[in-house]
């Protein structure tokens, strides 16, 4: 009956898995541990060829150290090819200024993100399940979410060069957990995910089991809400920015004005949804504080009788009022280049305050993530050059044969225009982009080598 609910969702979707290569995010919790066993089973019948991959953040030691072992043993039992990798998340913490759950989701999504480069994947398939879109939907919802980010867990959703996919997302929790006592599975558990810390537990302890005593099948109604949402969502969305055309007198990275009369001449929704669509275009990544009430004050300052007033936003966004018009604007600062050469281990700090270092280190262990890049020193043309970007930069990232455009990096990592361009690019004294910190490493990692020594480079941010 499990397979059958699961399999008749992804026919509900469309989606046809047979012939394609798939990496499957596992943790070794009894959600992924299910999905991972559940592609397995179904592996001949839909001729899948499967990776698992395993991210241990380092945040419980030696217990989470053994659960990248289980996996390990697990797929080795199954003869389901295993890739994994320990990143301090932690240390990741301390450079990048992320939150915990922010900085475990950023690696753990770069590590998935590389693998599925390297495998040629068309999906990367995860685990969530029926409950979690509960949890999702009612946290937004409760921080004042707007738009799509009210329907929660996307079931597909576009990523490195294939989608992710989330097929457990038409059933609950227990049905996974009897799942895996069925077929006796003996997944491992967080204790993390039991304590009320963090917001999600609390409304998984306190408020999803209260649901589900009203009624036992509450996920299927929020997938279906989740769902309607989208749809709604995405025409509401063409329409808005077909109307936002005329609307819209002219834009850039930094700024966009727009014609306050042709704007309220819009029906309300479009209204909402275009100011939602300017703030996108222009954050990139829109800071977490912004919520429906941003939009509303936006909307307020639009349609004041008054002919100016202004608004400032987190991260030196500026909405000036004048008239009939209505600019959209970042507080512009002046970055000069820079460009260091180091020919020996040494220690730079950049015109922002974050730091690049140096060094020689013997073996692996102090490889964490994005925020260093090991090398084979002979293999590299010396001295390694650190500078900011120009045009027409190019890096071949790691696990793909051809090259990608820098530019095209920052845009799909959501990088503000205002910080691209201090941005550190890491290149040996050819001019080859070895590194990107924090976003890309290029295929000269020496990630497969066993050398007596390395040159590490890390980047710290302040």
């Amino acid at each position: 009956m499990f397979e059958q609910k699961v399999e008749a969702f992804l026919n509900h979707h469309s989606l046809s898995l047979y012939g394609k290569k798939v990496v499957v995010g596992v943790s070794g919790g009894p959600d992924s541990l299910g999905l991972l066993y559940f592609l397995w089973r179904k592996r001949e019948q839909w001729d899948l060829t499967i990776t698992a991959a395993h991210v241990d953040h380092m945040f419980r030691g030696e217990q989470s150290y053994q659960e990248a072992i289980f996996v390990k043993e697990f797929c080795e039992e199954l003869n389901v090819n295993y890739e994994w990798v320990q990143i301090n998340v932690e240390e990741y913490m301390k450079s990048s200024g992320k939150s915990v759950q922010v900085g475990a989701r950023e690696c753990r999504y770069q590590f998935f993100s590389d693998m599925m480069g390297k495998y040629q994947a068309d999906y990367l398939i995860l685990g969530h399940h029926g409950d979690d879109q509960i949890e999702t939907m009612l946290m937004r919802m409760t921080r004042g979410s707007t738009g799509k980010a009210r329907a929660g867990i996307a079931f597909k959703r576009t990523f490195q060069s294939g989608e992710i996919i989330r097929p457990f997302l038409a059933v609950n929790k227990q049905e996974i957990e009897d799942y895996c006592k069925e077929h006796q599975l003996d997944p491992r558990r967080d204790p993390s995910n039991e304590k009320p810390y963090y917001s999600r537990n609390r409304f998984r302890l306190e408020v999803v089991p209260f649901l589900k005593k009203e009624n036992p099948a509450v996920h299927e109604q929020f997938q279906r809400m989740s769902e309607e949402l989208y749809q709604d969502e995405s025409f509401l969305e063409e329409l808005t920015a077909e109307r936002m055309n005329t609307v819209i007198e002219s834009r850039n990275e930094a700024e966009l004005t727009i014609n306050i009369e042709k704007f309220l001449a819009m029906p309300m929704p479009l209204q909402r949804r275009g100011i939602q669509l300017i703030l996108n275009y222009l954050y990139k990544v829109r800071p977490s504080s912004l919520a429906a009430i941003h939009i509303d004050l936006i909307i307020d300052l639009i349609k004041n009788p008054h002919p100016s007033g202004n608004l400032d936003f987190p991260e030196g966004l500026h909405i000036l009022r004048s008239y009939q018009k209505c600019h959209f604007q970042f507080e512009q600062k002046e970055i000069t280049p820079y460009l260091f050469e180091l020919e020996r281990p040494e220690v730079i700090k950049l015109p922002n305050g974050n730091t690049f270092t140096f060094k020689y280190v013997e073996g692996k262990e102090e490889n964490t993530g994005l925020n260093t890049m090991l090398l084979n020193p002979q293999n590299i043309v010396f001295p390694i050059i650190v500078r900011t970007r120009k045009k027409g930069d190019r890096i071949q990232p790691k696990g793909m044969s051809g090259t990608k455009k820098i530019k095209d990096i920052f845009i799909e990592q959501k990088i503000p225009l205002s910080s691209r361009a201090e941005w550190p690019i890491i290149t040996d004294g050819n001019g080859t982009i070895l590194w990107i910190p924090e976003l890309k490493k290029s295929k000269d990692e020496a990630s497969e080598e066993a050398l007596d020594h390395y040159l590490l480079l890390t980047y710290h941010k302040q």
